[in-house]
């Protein structure tokens, strides 16, 4: 629940997760997802079990092989190259233990940060979808990257 409780963490999930309950709930229908084949959620975590956020590739399209990379770090965790190691890390595993061949992924493009992120990890820009999302009354574009499974392995952080 604290990681949620950062309003940078905002939009991240459907129904905030504020609560106990909220967080069972949330923890629940990843493990649903990971049973349907439709999404596979990890935890990101110290040596010492300390979670430091999540990587998740989602949406997955059996018919071509595809899948959306999201991710999110906690306050603590952010600007130490954290999360383009875990996108790197499940981009290895979607490609060689769920055999697919294509992640993609995107962030506003108001977000340096996560554009590093993608970038670091492999992921090429693709292009820009004007007005995709939309926090708070305001419009954002998004800018697309993608990674595939016949890229080369991006260099070592």
């Amino acid at each position: 629940m604290t990681a949620f409780a950062d309003p940078l963490m905002r939009g991240q999930s459907i129904e905030p997760v504020a609560s106990d309950q909220a967080a069972e709930r949330w923890i629940t229908a990843r493990g649903d997802q990971w049973a349907a084949d439709s999404a596979y959620s990890f935890a990101v975590v110290d040596g010492g079990g300390l979670v430091l956020g999540q990587v998740c590739v989602g949406s997955v399209d059996r018919r071509h092989a595809v899948g959306w990379v999201s991710y999110w770090t906690t306050a603590t965790a952010r600007g130490q190259g954290i999360a383009s190691r875990a996108c790197r890390a499940v981009a290895r595993w979607a490609f060689d233990d769920a055999q697919l061949f294509r992640l993609e992924l995107g962030h506003r493009v108001n977000n340096p940060a996560s554009c590093g992120v993608a970038r670091a990890a492999g992921f090429a820009v693709e292009g820009q979808q004007r007005q995709k999302l939309e926090y708070d009354g305001v419009r954002f574009d998004v800018e697309l990257h993608a990674r595939l499974a016949t890229d080369t392995e991006p260099e070592s952080l």
